[in-house]
This record gives structure tokens, C-alpha cells and sequence, in this order.
């Protein structure tokens, strides 16, 4: 069994908690309580006063995702009792109780508890819908759980991890279990979904290149019931996407231009509700500008943008969302050889602008030009697209925040809205004409790079000049889209960050 197959189920159930039952009972905990609420005065009596002692000793301070085990002598009510850390109770949100249920779920793997009982939400006094709770820790702990350990061989002695990890959200009141556990299938799908995508975008560029992601695509639509279709050079050179032709000219794994479709309204309404773009550039040497060799390992994560596709038209299909949702995903691989594009090329897009090349490591607004202007031809609703784009934006915010760009400021505010319902964060940045004055070429329409300063702004301008007058925005995840440090509540490698964000804001939209 490949270790990405482990099975994470989250349900909820009627529950008082000094009788909760499993392997391990996890609790939060507010950050500098000095005194239990009474919602675990019970508990602490029950399981011998284990969680009173812990806050007489001080050495449990309830920031955000500190953790402490507790073995009640007793075993009562259960083995061992996990604190999680809440933080300021002023400050509590979802994404708090979302990744204390990835710490909680993390901590269950490490400790081979295959039922853990959840009641982090039992100190709660806000007014949190428990039907979003359920979600946002159906999320955190399926999300969290995951970690990218295929290539590893499977250890099958009796301390091994385990394969299926059972966690139940407990209430003691019948009629917010019952919401608690709606959200628990909602948050499911979605994380599992996520996980699709952190799947393929973490493996390497000899499994994953512009041929075997379309059969995962193909795989993909079959399971989920959506259309495919699969442009390959031959058909792309028919319809002059010389953009994604000539980034993957250098490779002898040709480019793809990757399109599921979800049908969600009735056969004859033909309107478009939104086309999701996502660069999947599969390896990104940077071509004839070659990269530094140092790191350059992380550039099969270039590919993040259109892992994120199949995680969200998977969730879209499972959802049953009733709208019309098209993902597109250019894909090629950058490399160097005899064939490849140069700089000075002079490069006649699928739209009819022309580009010059000064650097063939921009080569993710080369295949997103052609994608975006096909997209711009369907007269959708609106076009998001989402790539790791620019380094410039790394620089900007970091791995905190993904770059927001949009011609459109509904979209944006739409955006920022489903931004902070999945705690997947952005921030919003300009990209307006004074920045793609910066691209203008004085021997093409445009050039694929311009200086230094606003580089994350001039790359998001370029792209705005191939989708005419529809609303777009645009998703910079050159920081966010993967991690080489761990946290308590997720693994390195691949997030998937921007899955759940697209999906909330097409959620809204039904």
C-alpha cells in the first residue's frame, strides 16, 4: 500500500466528554488560562485531576498548537488526553481549530492511536457556525495527516504508523452533532481533494511530466464523472499555442494542454461560470537561462498551479456544485537542448501578440498567455488562474500569503472572502497599466521579463494583456505552494494552498 493511501475519517457524534472513549481524548485549551472552564471541570475530576495540574505546573502556556500528553492514572476517561494549545481567545478563528485538528491528527499518527475523540470546540463561547467547525477540522486533520512518503519502503512490524486513522468529533448535544458532522462531509471532500493535488505535485519529474499528468487527468475524470479533453503538440501546433510549444521545445516529453470540464447545469445552458488556469510547468530547469544547480530539485514543484486544477475539480464533481467550471493546465517541461527557445526569440502567442524572449526561466507567463486568451474565447464569467510564478513575490510576502492580481474589483473582494473562509491567505497587489508598460518591447507587443522592481506586478500585468475584457484574477503561489519546513500540523513538501480558496469562492457562487 502506498503511504499516500492512508485513510483519515472525521465524524461527529452525541458524546458527553468525561465519557468519551478511544485511544486518546484532545482538548484545547486557551493560551495563559490559569483556571479550567467549567465545560472541563467534569473531565478533569474523571480523569484524576490531570488537567488541573497541568496548569499549577506552568509548563503549559496554550499558545497556538503547543501541545501537552496527559496519561490519566486511572485511564479514565480514556489512555491519554492531548491539550492543544488555542491561543488568545480573543484571536480564536477556524483556521485555529483547523490546525490544532491537523496538530491533533499528526500527534495520533506519531503515537499509533487509531481513535482519537475530538472536543476542541468545548471551550468555545463564541458564536462559531458548527457546521463550518466541522469542516474546518474535517479539513485540518484529513490536510495534516498526509504526508508524501511514497517512495519509501512499507514498514510492516508492529509499530508501524498506521493505515486508518478514526477521529470523532464529540458533543454532548444530539442536534449540534448532527451540524457538526454536515461540515465533517463538506471539510472531507475538500481535504481529500487538496490531497490530490499534493499527490501528483509532489512527485518528481521523472514520474511527472507533460504526457503522464494528462493520464492522471484522464484518471481523474473518469473517477469523478468529467469531460476531458487532451491537446497534445501535434493539435497545439494546429492551433498556434506557440507560447507552450516553445517552452517545451527543449524536452523530449512534449507539452499538453489539459481542459476538465464539469457540467453542473442543465445540458442546454452552455454558460461558463469560471475557467481555473494552473501553470504545471512538470520541471523547470529554466532552459537555456539556466538556473543556479543549487535547490533547483524544488522545481518540480513548478507544477503546483495545475495539481491544483485536478484537487479542484475533483472537489466541484463531488460537491455537485450547479454551475458550469472548466480547468485548464498547460503543461510542459523546461529544459535545455538543441531544440530549445532562446533568448531573443521572438515568440507569436495564441492570442496574435507577439513576445521576445529575454529570459527563457519566464516561462510560466508563456504557456499561461496562450492558456489565458483560449480561456478569454469561451466568454466565461470569470478566469482565475493560479501559478508559482515569481520569485519577486516570494520576496514580497514570503510563504504567509499568496499574491492577489485583478482587473476586476468584485472578483477580488469574492476572492479575499473565500481567502479567509479556507484560512488560505492573500494579499492583494496591483497590476495596472504603469506595470505593463514595463513589458512593452521595442521590437514585439511584449517582452517576458522587465527589471527588477515590481517583478511580481509587471508578470501579473503581462498575463492581464491576454484576457481581454473578462474578469480575472490572478494567484501568485510562488510561496506558498510548498514548504521545506515542518509544523505541528503539516508535513513538508507540497499544500495544495489555493484548492480550498477556489472552491469556496465557487461554492458562493451557486
Amino acid at each position: 500500500m502506498a503511504r499516500s493511501a492512508k485513510k483519515t475519517t472525521v465524524t461527529a457524534k452525541k458524546f458527553s466528554f468525561p465519557q468519551a472513549r478511544g485511544d486518546m481524548l484532545v482538548i484545547g485549551i486557551y493560551k495563559d488560562t490559569k483556571k479550567l472552564p467549567q465545560s472541563l471541570t467534569s473531565l478533569d475530576k474523571t480523569a484524576d485531576l490531570v488537567l488541573s495540574s497541568l496548569l499549577k505546573m506552568g509548563d503549559f502556556s496554550g499558545n497556538a498548537n503547543e501541545t501537552a500528553l496527559l496519561y490519566p492514572p486511572s485511564q479514565k476517561p480514556c489512555k491519554r488526553i492531548l491539550a492543544i494549545g488555542l491561543g488568545e481567545r480573543k484571536s480564536l478563528s477556524l483556521n485555529t481549530l483547523r490546525q490544532a485538528a491537523g496538530t491533533a491528527a499528526r500527534n495520533a499518527q506519531k503515537l499509533k492511536t487509531p481513535n482519537i475523540a475530538l472536543a476542541l470546540h468545548t471551550v468555545i463561547d463564541s458564536k462559531i457556525d458548527l457546521t463550518e467547525l466541522g469542516q474546518a477540522v474535517a479539513e485540518g486533520a484529513i490536510i495534516g495527516r498526509y504526508n508524501f512518503e511514497d517512495y519509501l519502503p512499507p514498514q510492516k512490524d508492529k509499530n508501524s504508523p498506521i493505515n486508518n486513522l478514526r477521529i470523532t468529533v464529540i458533543d454532548p448535544l444530539a442536534s449540534a452533532a448532527r451540524k457538526i458532522s454536515a461540515g465533517c462531509r463538506i471539510g472531507t471532500i475538500l481535504a481529500n481533494s487538496q490531497n490530490i493535488s499534493r499527490i501528483v505535485d509532489n512527485k518528481p519529474g521523472n514520474e511527472i511530466n507533460p504526457p503522464s499528468l494528462a493520464r492522471h487527468a484522464r484518471l481523474l475524470a473518469r473517477q469523478y464523472s468529467l469531460q476531458c479533453k487532451i491537446y497534445d503538440d501535434k493539435q497545439l501546433t494546429t492551433m498556434k499555442m506557440n507560447g507552450i510549444l516553445a517552452v517545451g521545445s527543449g524536452s523530449a516529453n512534449k507539452p499538453r494542454l489539459i481542459m476538465l470540464k464539469h457540467q453542473g447545469r442543465r445540458a442546454n445552458n452552455k454558460s461558463i461560470d469560471a475557467v481555473i488556469v494552473g501553470k504545471a510547468i512538470t520541471f523547470d530547469s529554466g532552459g537555456i537561462s539556466i538556473k543556479p544547480s543549487a535547490n533547483m530539485e524544488a522545481m518540480k514543484f513548478d507544477k503546483s498551479g495545475g495539481c491544483n486544477v485536478l484537487g479542484i475539480m475533483a472537489a466541484v464533481a463531488q460537491l455537485k456544485l450547479p454551475l458550469n467550471v472548466i480547468g485548464l493546465i498547460p503543461s510542459a517541461e523546461n529544459l535545455p537542448s538543441h531544440t530549445s527557445y532562446r533568448p531573443g526569440d521572438i515568440i507569436r502567442t495564441y492570442s496574435g501578440k507577439t513576445v521576445e524572449i529575454q529570459n527563457t526561466d519566464a516561462e510560466g507567463r508563456m504557456i499561461l498567455c496562450d492558456a489565458l486568451a483560449y480561456a478569454a474565447k469561451m466568454k466565461p464569467a470569470a478566469i482565475i488562474d493560479m501559478a508559482t510564478l515569481t520569485g519577486a513575490c516570494v520576496v514580497a510576502l514570503g510563504e504567509h500569503h499568496a499574491g492577489l492580481f485583478s482587473n476586476n474589483s468584485a472578483l477580488q473582494k469574492q476572492l479575499e472572502k473565500a481567502s479567509q473562509r479556507s484560512g488560505e491567505p492573500v494579499w492583494a497587489l496591483p497590476s495596472g497599466d504603469e506595470y505593463l508598460e514595463q513589458m512593452k518591447s521595442k521590437i514585439a507587443d511584449l517582452k517576458n521579463i522587465s527589471g527588477r522592481e515590481g517583478g511580481a506586478c509587471t508578470a501579473a500585468a503581462f498575463l492581464g494583456a491576454f484576457v481581454e475584457d473578462v474578469p480575472w484574477a490572478h494567484i501568485d503561489i510562488a510561496g506558498t505552494s510548498d514548504t521545506e519546513k515542518e509544523k505541528s500540523f503539516r508535513a513538508v513538501g507540497a499544500t495544495g494552498f489555493a484548492v480550498r480558496l477556489i472552491v469556496e469562492y465557487l461554492n458562493a457562487l451557486k
